[in-house]
């Protein structure tokens, strides 16, 4: 039978873990308490934290003996992790926490897979919450009181979050077969092309669209090293210019490697590289004052890449597509490679784009089954996205 883990610092949060345990218990619900804490519990509970802390590589010491709370705290997040890996019966998974408790418990439930119901009860949950969530599912429900005894606002708190992983576990998302899902990435900027060529396959493929913001590239990635996708549009692929050019909405230099790893069939374009992120004008680093800028909102502000930096952007994609022993179709718009980069557009510089394309092109070794083709075309061009549509089905 699925159990629901309810997991916390025994040691400091014990009368709120016990009462959220008991709750879930009296609505018949089968739980386990976990103890993530370092040190001895005011509870009893079903798993230690000594069998937890043990699935560390380095043993059980590398979490509970030491006598720097950091240190611990890492351990303990890295242990969970592996802990949560080895088990066969989470259905489903509520933490309670401050600062320490969030970073283990949510440390082990990015691991855990999509769709496997998990909230985390924090202090922490009304703040920036990226660095506890990051790729993953996890919902952050805020606290309103801290962790320090049980009072009438807390036992709210607390009921509602039990009756949410309830409720959630007791009715879990059935799948039903059908079309292979894929993968497209899109931004602002490329979302004609992305829209056209989802109305091309959407009668048979399942298309999933993410938004080329860092966390989307490496949402797709893991979905592709999950076996969840069964190929790859990679129109946008805009996140590289955060990440070589020091923009705030990078992908990690990983991108690319789950496509090398899997072989899955992918096509790839150069959709929205001639730009990179930056929050409101004020937050734009000195080294580039003065260079071009298109002011999105007011809160966005983006630079045009020049030529040196598509030639560096152009070589880092070409070698990391060389690697891939899978089907390959990377597809150059020759007109534009954004809304913005068009005749007439605030970006628009067909010498930059000219050194992308040598230089992804120099860098790319092509063979028989990863080719590169350039088109006359603008990426959001209708002509564009129906090539790209055939060139995913010729290898899928």
């Amino acid at each position: 039978m699925k159990k629901i883990y309810v997991v916390g610092t025994a040691d400091t949060k014990g009368q709120e873990l016990a009462y959220l345990a008991d709750l879930l218990a009296r609505s018949g619900l089968s739980v386990l308490r976990v103890d993530v804490g370092t040190r001895t519990p005011t509870i009893d509970v079903d798993i230690p934290a000594t069998e937890v802390a043990g699935h560390h590589p380095d043993g059980a010491g590398a979490a509970l003996e030491g006598d720097d709370r950091g240190v611990a705290v890492t351990a303990m997040g890295a242990a969970f992790a592996r802990f949560l890996a080895s088990r066969q019966d989470v259905g489903g998974i509520i933490g309670i926490g401050g600062g320490g408790g969030t970073s283990i418990i949510t440390t082990g439930m990015q691991a855990l897979p999509y769709g496997l119901p998990k909230i985390m009860v924090s202090t922490l949950a009304s703040g920036d919450v990226s660095p506890y969530v990051d790729i993953s599912d996890i919902i952050m429900m805020p606290s309103v009181t801290d962790f320090a005894g049980l009072n009438q606002l807390s036992r709210m708190i607390l009921h509602n979050a039990a009756q949410a992983i309830a409720g959630m576990a007791r009715t879990p998302y059935r799948p039903s077969a059908g079309q292979p899902s894929i993968g497209l990435t899109m931004f602002g900027v490329t979302t004609p092309c992305v829209m056209s060529i989802v109305e091309h396959l959407q009668n048979e493929r399942d298309c999933m669209v993410f938004h080329a913001t860092g966390v989307g590239g490496r949402t797709m990635e893991k979905l592709v090293d999950d076996g969840v996708l069964a190929g790859v549009l990679d129109i946008t692929t805009t996140e590289v210019c955060d990440m070589l050019l020091g923009g705030v909405l990078p992908s990690a230099p990983s991108r690319f490697d789950a496509i090398a790893r899997t072989g899955i069939p992918y096509v790839g374009s150069v959709g929205a590289l001639d730009m990179v992120n930056f929050w409101a004008p004020d937050t734009v680093p000195e080294a580039f004052i003065g260079r071009l800028f298109h002011h999105h909102n007011p809160n966005v502000t983006l630079m045009r890449t020049n030529v040196d930096e598509c030639r560096r952007i152009g070589d880092w994609i070409g070698r990391k597509l060389s690697a891939c022993t899978g089907p390959v179709r990377f597809l150059i718009p020759e007109l534009g490679v954004s809304a913005l980069d068009i005749e007439g557009g605030d970006f628009f510089d067909p010498e930059a784009d000219a050194a992308l394309f040598e230089a992804l092109e120099n860098a790319f070794v092509a063979t028989a089954a990863r080719r590169i083709e350039r088109l006359p075309l603008h990426i959001n061009d209708p002509a564009f996205a129906k090539a790209a549509a055939d060139a995913f089905l010729s290898i899928n």
